[in-house]
């Protein structure tokens, strides 16, 4: 009789992280600073008043290794939190490969993705400053449905902007945002300034998560009891989502494991940083780790952008941030995997690709779903489309590991499943899911407009 071995490992409560791990404090580059995109002058705690609450600000800036865990929001993490670290045993199987791999599923909790992670503690600390309403934009859905939840949770109003191309591909998506009592638009609408403009000059638009940017900050910007709530790119929001890795690492410890490839989907890039930053801080310290982030060939941010300076939206209202980017009015194609297609990246993932410490990779969405699929079928869980990148970075991190007849232990991260998502996964088995590459000649024109700043 073969012994039995359990795929899960569980951390008690008390194990669970009660502090952020901030990578600013050992990274040997940092970021540019800001750019305000009224003065071209460096961002000011100040400029940022206007949408953001006094210690998200602070936290954008701090370079302090580790930020305390609010004590409510901890108790808001233990409903779902410490989410579960899985050893994937059917799938090594099913791809005859020597490699060990582990995924860390963030699909657990009442949204099913990893966004809750941060959303909790944005609402948290929108509340603690009298904010009474949140306007956010969504690109698949899942960020929205995350702030819709956390907005529940502390008594304040929702406003999301929904990328028009996603709203109509996932409708229940928006429904359980509304379930929540969040109001959802589809971006661009009418709402705004920065969506009438965007639908004089197409009315057919299928938008962007930079437009939608553009909707929600106008939306913040003018009322006093609102402010603006971001699921991915800015430090705050990725200095919340390291409780992923933080956890990882018990969770390995407790069956004497050390990942030699930590891999994540890569969109804005807080997905991808929740769990690799928490081992980037061995990297540094000396330890051999391979880190890699996985985009979509439609939007490849990372592998075919470049590093400069440019606005986070469309309208040309957020702070201007050095970061990888395809031009903040690229109009990536509608693909299904809709929270990936965002023009830039995090400035702090941006640097580290810029620096070396970090590997990126993208993929086409037939060879993306072709993974999911089979991960669905070896380890009963359906991934979501993003989560699907990480999938097949994963089966090509062990399939090069059975080539060079090699062991490895990759880690990568499930942020989310996909049960929102089966017109994708219809479109995929129905033999109709186009694999689109990105335009150069329309990234080179958006290209054209990047800000002049040196």
């Amino acid at each position: 009789m073969s012994k039995l071995r359990d795929p899960k490992v569980i951390l008690s409560a008390e194990e669970m992280p009660t502090q952020w791990y901030n990578i600013m404090a050992d990274m040997p580059n940092l970021p540019a600073p800001g750019i305000n995109p009224g003065t071209l002058e460096p961002l000011g705690p100040e400029a940022l008043q206007a949408i953001f609450p006094m210690e998200l600000i602070k936290q954008e800036v701090t370079q302090e290794r580790f930020v305390e865990i609010p004590d409510e929001v901890q108790e808001l993490y233990r409903l779902w939190r410490p989410a579960p670290l899985m050893r994937a045993y059917r799938l090594e199987k099913a791809l005859d490969t020597p490699a060990k791999i582990f995924y860390k599923y963030e699909g657990t909790n009442p949204t099913g993705s990893h966004k809750l992670n941060t959303s909790i503690p944005q609402a948290y600390y929108n509340k603690q400053a009298g904010i009474k309403r949140l306007a956010t934009e969504t690109g698949a859905g899942q960020w929205g449905s995350a702030l819709s939840l956390a907005c529940s949770f502390f008594g304040l109003e929702c406003m999301v902007y929904m990328v028009k191309v996603s709203y109509h591909q996932k409708p229940y998506r928006r429904s359980f945002m509304e379930l929540f009592g969040a109001q959802v638009a589809a971006s661009p609408s009418n709402l705004t300034e920065a969506g009438r403009r965007a639908l004089e000059e197409d009315p057919d638009s299928l938008g962007s998560l930079g437009l939608a940017i553009s909707e929600a900050v106008e939306d913040a910007a003018s009322r006093d009891d609102t402010n603006y709530a971001l699921g991915s790119v800015l430090n705050h929001v990725i200095l919340h989502q390291t409780v992923i890795g933080l956890e990882s690492k018990k969770q390995l410890e407790k069956v004497d494991e050390y990942p030699d490839v930590v891999i994540g989907c890569c969109g804005g890039g807080s997905n991808f940083s929740g769990i690799s930053f928490p081992f980037l801080a061995d990297k540094f310290g000396g330890r051999k780790i391979r880190a890699v982030a996985v985009e979509p060939a439609a939007c490849p941010t990372l592998t075919k952008g470049v590093f400069a300076y440019d606005f986070g939206d469309t309208a040309k209202l957020t702070p201007i941030l050095k970061m990888y980017t395809l031009g903040h009015d690229f109009m990536p194609p509608g693909i299904h995997a809709g929270g990936l297609r965002y023009h830039g990246a995090s400035p702090l993932v941006s640097q580290l690709y810029h620096d070396g410490t970090i590997e990126t990779v993208a993929y086409t969405q037939n060879e993306v779903f072709e993974a999911a699929v089979t991960f669905a079928r070896t380890e009963g869980i359906v991934p979501a489309p993003e989560s699907a990148h990480a999938v097949k970075g994963a089966f090509a991190e062990a399939l090069a590991a059975k080539e060079a007849g090699e062991e490895r232990t990759i880690l990568f991260s499930l942020s989310g499943h996909g049960y929102f998502d089966f017109a994708s996964y219809d479109a995929y088995l129905g033999g109709k899911l186009e694999d689109i590459a990105y335009s150069s000649a329309s990234v080179q024109e958006s290209l054209k407009k990047l800000p002049s700043i040196k």
